[in-house]
């Protein structure tokens, strides 16, 4: 057999055109150097030496134009040689800032965590660890930080991003703050928004390398980079706020629904506070429904049961997973993010959790043994470091 290295390289351009991650790119390129040399480094926002900046263009109010940021979750695991009796894996978010910093954050929010344990490594061994990519979010920062101050993230619900093959051309879809879709192509200085918005658009995904977005009906339309907008689902009414999510291959569509929370005694009677309307009331969520695409009937149909799988629902982002590789949890089951804030290094929205089999809902402290996914890190993190290139500070670049 010919020395791997000696490969023809439109041979490796095959094989590295079916890699699914930008992880596995730079595995693949770290074989050899004939192999890092016939394949280029996974397109992205931004690269070494190298910023994407966007204008701004009366889309808000801020001064100069915005800086596009990219974080990617991870789920990381003991090493597969040692995996008959593995600990649960943990989740974690990777945010590179514009001062090229790394920062770990709650993995469905923005928020950083903070303080880490003081035995918690830099530097990781990826030779002991599984590592899996889950998804990527990108968000809108402030060139500067607005008079009024915030964390320099302008509010846009949600942004995704689409790169061509070789890097050089890229488009970004939003939804404005009217609820109308925004997007910006590679060479333009003007934002363009989509007029098409029979109701408020809810939520936007690139799924198979294609832009989907939905409104608060469930109407749901493909938008193309020429700005033709493409109807694929009619509306699913029901529900207050829609997610789209990709599992394995296929599209799906989350209802949540919300009740609002009213301040009461102990005695279940509402408060004097509330009767005046001095309280201020907060949703909370209560249920959900999942639908699968069918893009042929142009409908959702409900899902009663996803299976292995897991759903995240993000701030500014959607994943999924599989309970397998979690193993902290069963499958069929939805983690999201909720109006309650949570305390300590993990601070932020809280997390909830619904089961799809009981139909039961609460905090994520209600389910036992669920909370490891999050926080703390495990100990099994600190004992697997070793004096090696971080090499999760390269999936980020």
């Amino acid at each position: 057999m010919a020395e791997w290295s000696q490969m023809p390289e439109d041979l490796l351009r095959l094989i590295a055109r079916r890699l699914g991650t930008q992880f596995d790119v730079l595995r693949f390129r770290s074989v050899c150097s004939s192999w890092r040399s016939s394949v280029a480094p996974s397109p992205g926002p931004s690269r070494r030496g190298r910023s994407l900046i966007l204008p701004n263009d009366g889309i808000s109010d801020a001064a100069l134009g915005f800086h596009l940021s990219k974080s990617t979750i991870f789920l990381l695991g003991v090493a597969r040689s040692r995996d008959q009796d593995a600990p649960a894996g943990w989740l974690l978010k990777v945010k590179e800032d514009v001062r090229r910093r790394m920062n770990l954050l709650n993995p469905l929010s923005r928020s950083p965590i903070a303080p880490l344990p003081e035995d918690f490594p830099r530097v990781l061994d990826l030779m002991d660890l599984r590592l899996l990519e889950l998804g990527h979010e990108y968000v809108l920062q402030y060139m500067s930080y607005p008079p009024c101050g915030n964390d320099g993230h302008l509010y846009l619900e949600k942004v995704v991003f689409l790169c061509s093959d070789d890097g050089n051309d890229f488009a970004l879809l939003t939804i404005h703050v009217s609820g109308k879709l925004a997007m910006l192509k590679s060479g333009q200085k003007r934002w363009s928004v989509i007029r098409d918005m029979p109701s408020p658009y809810d939520d936007v995904i690139l799924f198979k390398g294609e832009f989907y977005a939905v409104d608060g009906t469930g109407r749901t339309v493909l938008v193309g980079l020429d700005l033709g907008v493409t109807l694929v689902a009619e509306s699913n009414f029901g529900g207050d706020k829609k997610f789209l999510v990709e599992s394995v291959g296929e599209l799906l569509l989350v209802d949540m629904y919300l009740s609002l929370d009213v301040e009461t005694d102990h005695d279940g009677v509402v408060t004097e506070l509330a009767e005046n309307f001095d309280y201020i009331t907060r949703e909370r969520t209560v249920r959900f429904k999942v639908y699968k695409l069918d893009r042929e009937e142009k409908v959702w149909n409900e899902v009663k049961d996803l299976g292995d799988r897991v759903l995240f629902l993000g701030d500014d982002c959607t994943f999924s997973a599989s309970a397998a590789d979690l193993r902290a949890c069963k499958g069929n089951c939805i983690f999201f993010s909720d109006n309650w804030e949570l305390e300590g290094p993990l601070k932020g929205p809280g997390i909830g959790v619904y089961d799809m089999d009981s139909g039961k809902i609460g905090p994520l402290e209600d389910y036992a043994g669920y909370s490891e996914l999050f926080w703390p890190p495990p100990d099994w993190i600190a004992s697997t470091t070793s004096e090696v290139q971080n090499q999760l500070e390269a999936l980020a670049v």
